[in-house]
């Protein structure tokens, strides 16, 4: 018989797990405390953009897929917590109310037979610390597994199957039942010892990855100072050169990318880690950097950067693949520099409504204004519609003077034939400011 599965948190994991489970057959109850998002997904209108969700929902809402403020009572076989894990904007610490509440509701709902996994992103420790005492309290034993979530946003109905998925458990039977659970979901399973291990390989993962660009982000700021293309750089090294890639830069933002290392932070014990830390500085930098930068070309250019409009492309935190997730976006830190500066905003990405660049502070247009009525273009995230830009079909007689094309997708040699300035993440062209 094929499980019933509670889902408490209908953001992104949430979300994209439930459409997977359903796809594979499971009945699936999603728990959400937001009205608009409960009735939208009832009605089989997902509130977040991620490919195939949709036409999940589309089919299956008010069928085998249900979402409401609470489980059921009594006929959950499996409850899988998918809460945020917000991390404080001055503190830099996790925030596990949610966490809690969730392990309460599922020990308030649900019974010692129901297998409760936690999927979001925790504190080494926290499955054991803050889920489990509840679950102990009420029923007197738990059955309690870790599998975190590793998807990519723009794939993740793809890679909640392809991709191997972790398994802790907090003992044999719990282990046993947690993989027979992503049995049914994955294709590949991986178990490992504890439920702490399986926090850690997610947490592993992400600051990875953060380390990783950071890396290329470090090789493009001294780059910078010494008047060299980061790109030729990087493509020099890394070419038929058989040691891992350099990665190019970049900005590094996300749900997870920019909170994780925090959440690592928080439960690596009395000796905090040697480069978790200064890693994500850096990456939070790069905007605030990037930001000065267009800032200084344009008073370069201008002699005063007051009344001057900047068009801004992205707004989303990446453009591939296409995503309408403002977490972590560049644009947050960046508005603060252009608004001291005196600039007029504009603002566009196709996966983002008008209402979102407002509220960010941006004005909206469209590509071709941004380049017929603004005096700088500040390209922040690669898009496919950024890519396919044809210089010739935008530029007019009024042009901008400058170009700062963040992902170094945009014809140069056409922009700087022009007239226009072209520059990019540690790269100044010709002429540099300053």
């Amino acid at each position: 018989m094929t499980p019933t599965i509670g889902v408490i948190g209908m953001g992104y994991v949430g979300l994209t797990l439930t459409a997977a489970l359903a796809r594979k057959g499971f009945v699936v109850h999603g728990v959400d405390l937001q009205p608009a998002v409960i009735d939208s997904l009832n009605r089989g209108r997902p509130h977040i953009y991620e490919p195939g969700v949709a036409e999940v929902f589309t089919e299956h809402a008010g069928r085998t897929v249900f979402v409401d403020t609470a489980l059921p009572r009594d006929t959950i076989d499996a409850a899988v917590i998918c809460v945020s894990t917000p991390v404080d904007e001055h503190t830099r610490r996790p925030n596990l109310t949610n966490l809690a509440a969730a392990a309460r509701q599922v020990a308030d709902s649900c019974g010692p037979d129901t297998l409760v996994v936690v999927r979001s992103t925790v504190p080494v420790g926290a499955s054991r610390r803050v889920v489990l005492p509840p679950l102990l309290e009420t029923w007197g034993r738990a059955r309690l597994v870790m599998a975190p979530e590793r998807t990519i946003q723009g794939q993740a109905l793809r890679e909640l199957v392809e991709l191997p998925q972790v398994v802790g458990g907090l003992d044999g039977a719990s282990l046993a039942a947690g993989m027979d659970l992503f049995g049914g979901l994955a294709t590949q399973l991986v178990p490992v010892s504890s439920l702490e291990a399986a926090e850690l390989v997610k947490l592993s993962n992400n600051c990875h990855t953060d380390l990783i660009y950071a890396y290329g982000n470090e090789i493009a700021l001294i780059a910078e100072q010494h008047g060299l293309d980061p790109l030729e750089v990087i493509g020099a090294a890394n070419l038929d050169y058989p040691r891992p890639d350099l990665a190019k830069p970049g900005y590094v933002g996300g749900g997870c990318l920019s909170k994780d290392p925090y959440i690592l932070l928080s439960g690596s014990g009395e000796r905090p880690p040697f480069l978790v830390e200064p890693v994500r500085r850096l990456n939070e930098f790069l905007p605030v950097h990037v930001a000065r930068q267009v800032v200084d070309l344009i008073r370069h250019e201008r002699g005063s950067t007051q009344g001057a409009r900047l068009a801004v492309l992205g707004w989303a935190y990446k453009g591939w693949p296409p995503t309408d997730d403002m977490r972590g976006t560049p644009i947050v830190s960046m508005m603060p520099v252009f608004s001291e500066a005196g600039l007029t905003v504009l603002g566009h990405d196709p996966m983002v409504p008008d209402s979102v660049v407002r509220q960010y502070g941006g004005e909206p247009t469209s590509i071709d204004k941004a380049f017929s009525d603004s005096d700088a273009v500040l390209v922040v995230n690669d898009h496919p519609d950024y890519r396919a830009i044809q210089m010739g079909a935008v530029l007019g007689a009024r042009r901008p003077a400058i170009v700062f094309d963040s992902w170094r997708i945009l014809d140069e040699d056409a922009l700087t034939a022009a007239g226009v300035r072209y520059a990019g993440i540690g790269y100044l062209g010709q002429g540099a400011a300053g």
